[in-house]
């Protein structure tokens, strides 16, 4: 079995005047994501691994979640404002390790989502998948190199709005 967390990331500051891969995380957002570390770590659902959008707001997103030291995270450019395509290649390719997660953008992270699972869960929420929205899916594969598209079992689904 497979894990795979999908989240994006926690809600930007658009008041920097930054390029958009340089905008930070606003204050709603840094508290976001520290939520969505706790709840991570409260249901059991971190992961051994990350894949990280190189954008400004999705690093500090993962920095925030606080995730054990054991937990593997790599920084990769070509999930920044990946389309769905992107996203599963990039799992393909450099998941490894049986649980993943992986923080990148709207809309591709949103339309990622709701094409490997199974059955999306039917919420409002889910399909506006909102900063920080995160999906959790299992997947009954050996190898990430098997993902298939409508493959994923749900695990969970949370919105910061929830947690905090």
């Amino acid at each position: 079995m497979r894990r795979l967390i999908l989240m994006r990331h926690a809600k930007s500051d658009w008041s920097q005047g930054t390029s958009d891969h340089d905008r930070p995380l606003n204050a709603r957002g840094r508290a976001a994501a520290e939520a969505l570390g706790n709840w991570l770590r409260t249901e059991g659902l971190v992961p051994g691994r990350v894949l990280c959008s190189t954008a400004s707001r999705t690093r500090e997103t993962c920095t925030l979640l606080n995730l054990p030291p054991s937990c593997v995270v790599d920084h990769h450019r070509q999930l920044y404002l990946a389309d769905p395509d992107e996203i599963i290649g990039t799992l393909r390719q450099r998941a490894g390790g049986p649980s993943v997660l992986l923080v990148a953008h709207n809309p591709g992270i949103a339309s990622a989502a709701a094409s490997l699972l199974q059955d999306p869960p039917l919420q409002d929420s889910f399909n506006r998948y909102p900063s920080g929205a995160t999906t959790v899916m299992d997947f009954d594969i050996d190898d990430w190199a098997d993902l298939q598209w409508h493959s994923g079992r749900l695990r969970a689904f949370t919105v910061p709005k929830e947690l905090v």
